[in-house]
């Protein structure tokens, strides 16, 4: 949906209801695209500790079938998981 900046000022409220339900709007001035109003991201779901566990378990199996094998000290980058949500 391309909006002009004097569309926005009058319908805010339309432009606004359009970006909540997932549409990407683009700003325009004189016919000129110049901004993407876009919904905002959430943070991925999060998942009950059971169910990732039973899928990195089956990550883990699938990985044994196939014959890979991961260094540990690629995963090794000195943060905690505390440090890596911050």
């Amino acid at each position: 949906m391309d909006v002009s900046v004097r569309e926005l000022r009058n319908h805010t409220a339309r432009v606004v209801s359009a970006v909540e339900s997932g549409e990407v709007v683009v700003l325009t001035v004189h016919g000129r695209p110049v901004a993407d109003i876009v919904p905002r991201r959430t943070r991925s779901e999060r998942r009950p500790t059971e169910v990732v566990l039973a899928e990195l378990a089956e990550i883990s199996q699938l990985a044994r079938k196939l014959g890979v094998r991961s260094d540990p000290n690629d995963f090794d980058t000195g943060l905690t998981t505390d440090d890596m949500l911050r």
